[in-house]
């Protein structure tokens, strides 16, 4: 799927927040090799090189367009490798001491295989970290949903399209890695996000959950689909008077050592 990366970051603060929170939890010092898994156009890949000026940094992305315009941007001082693979197969060529994963891991099914994987791809006390939006319940999901089970048409082209995923409960995540791990931290925070423009939120699916959704859409079919999930969001996200949306957002949050 060719993602947008303008698109992505018309919320590029909103974004990285999570991914800073996440990266303030992990209980590494000076690793030698570091691993940004889904690293999109590379905004926290630069901050965990200059978290770590001493390790490898590797950025990987299965987006040639996101890698784009990771590699465009300026890295000063900062060694940075740039790589387009599939996160779902992905093996270290060399033991990793942090894999780092913001927001990329919930558009791959099989976290019961996936998740034990990546903790062997770990060296000896290295680190996971994983944050995923688990914020499918909420109406920018459920409306979204709902459209396309009034086209049958549309949720049957959906079957081969990437979708994102609702990840697991805490639990599953903790009996998970608990055992092949020395210690494991989750938490999950609903931040809220304070957004304007108009139609806001249907502006922020656009940059993840609702693109595959735009890309199976015939133009004419597009325009139609748009209006009615812009409608319902309108009616769930109503502006305040300032004319600001608040927009509740859950996210979990996954660090494990091994």
């Amino acid at each position: 799927m060719a993602w947008d990366p303008g698109q992505y970051l018309k919320f590029g603060g909103e974004r990285l927040r999570p991914a800073l929170d996440l990266l303030a939890r992990v209980p590494v010092e000076s690793p030698a090799r570091v691993v940004d898994l889904g690293c999109g156009t590379g905004s926290i890949t630069r901050i965990l090189a200059a978290r770590y000026p001493r390790a490898a940094v590797t950025g990987l992305d299965g987006s040639a367009e996101m890698l784009a315009k990771a590699a465009k941007e300026p890295t000063p001082g900062e060694m940075i490798a740039w790589e387009q693979a599939d996160i779902a197969t992905w093996t270290a060529r060399h033991k990793v001491d942090l894999v780092y994963s913001n927001a990329a891991l919930q558009w791959l099914k099989g976290h019961e295989t996936l998740f034990p994987h990546l903790v062997d791809q770990l060296a000896p006390d290295g680190v996971l970290a994983v944050q995923m939006p688990r914020n499918h319940g909420a109406p920018s999901h459920t409306l979204m949903e709902a459209e396309i089970a009034r086209r049958p048409k549309l949720a049957e082209r959906l079957k081969s399209k990437p979708r994102s995923y609702p990840p697991g409960e805490p639990g599953y995540y903790y009996d998970l890695l608990r055992p092949r791990c020395a210690a494991v931290d989750i938490w999950q925070t609903e931040y809220l996000h304070v957004l304007a423009g108009e139609d806001p939120v249907v502006e922020w699916t656009k940059g993840t959950a609702l693109k595959p959704v735009l890309d199976a859409l015939e133009p004419d079919e597009r325009d139609d689909f748009l209006a009615e999930y812009k409608s319902a969001c309108r009616n769930a996200y109503k502006p305040r008077p300032d004319g600001k949306t608040l927009f509740p957002f859950r996210r979990i949050f996954i660090v494990a050592v091994k």
